[in-house]
């Protein structure tokens, strides 16, 4: 049997945690008048400038975390915690980017990036002159007045980070942004936002499926089982930055991903179970 290790409390001299996850839970009513737990007893620290991934199987609690940080909805239990804030709602220092990118279709690739900046009340040209240097810099050069409808998926992604850095958010969290992507374009992507988050040391909490993909990017990975969610092991990620494609047959790597793998398979649920 499997048991999540006990998380240390920050000592005194310890910097506070960017995001603190707080023994949190969270249940959902079933149609049958039921309820699904979907979360139990969650706790995981992020400190600031952290790329932490979560990894799980389907049905886990991976999203419905993203969205209790993000303040999209409530726990049940328990409390996250922002700069050492309860989060109550939905907080302007983090930005959401989902597996679709939900980019404005009648605007061009240049007008939604800078969509954040409007809200904000930035005025429209120094928008796009503080956003275009950016656009050319991180691979868009030459799409600035195209519309999404002519961008491929992962230019979309690009265009959908790039807006959401813009925001000018402390936190982003990555909800499986590369899932729909092709097994080359996806290569591509993670390499592009190792790039974008060395340059910008945003604090990332970033959910996948994907166990290289999480071990390439990271600097600690979140194992999560299900019945209910819950973190199973918090495994730091040691390899050198910047890290080069070629990490991936490292023994270190190799050790990590059966680590990870091993934690999933142990947790699965029988086929009987599933039946």
């Amino acid at each position: 049997m499997l048991v999540a290790p006990q998380p240390t409390a920050p000592t005194a001299a310890s910097p506070s945690p960017k995001i603190a996850i707080r023994h949190v839970a969270k249940g959902f009513a079933t149609p049958d008048g039921g309820r699904y737990q979907a979360l139990g007893d969650v706790t995981i620290d992020v400190p600031a400038g952290q790329f932490l991934s979560i990894v799980g199987p389907s049905g886990c609690g991976k999203s419905t975390l993203l969205r209790l940080v993000a303040g999209l909805a409530a726990p049940d239990a328990g409390e996250i915690l922002l700069d050492g804030r309860r989060v109550a709602g939905v907080d302007r220092q983090v930005g959401f980017v989902f597996q679709q990118d939900a980019l404005l279709p009648w605007r061009t690739v240049l007008d939604n990036v800078i969509l954040g900046m409007e809200i904000q009340g930035k005025p429209l040209r120094e928008a796009r002159e503080r956003a275009l240097p950016l656009l050319r810099k991180y691979g868009l050069s030459g799409f600035e007045y195209l519309y999404p409808n002519a961008l491929s998926g992962g230019m979309r992604q690009r265009a959908a980070l790039l807006r959401t850095l813009l925001f000018d958010t402390d936190v982003i969290l990555l909800d499986e942004p590369f899932g729909a992507l092709d097994a080359q374009t996806k290569a591509h992507m993670q390499e592009w936002l190792m790039q974008l988050w060395s340059d910008f040391q945003k604090t990332v909490v970033f959910v996948t499926h994907d166990v290289e993909e999480a071990i390439f990017l990271s600097d600690e990975i979140h194992v999560m089982g299900t019945r209910p969610g819950r973190i199973l092991e918090a495994i730091p990620i040691r390899l050198p930055r910047p890290r080069e494609r070629t990490v991936t047959l490292s023994p270190e790597f190799v050790a990590i991903k059966e680590r990870c793998l091993n934690l999933l398979a142990a947790t699965a649920p029988k086929l009987e179970e599933a039946a």
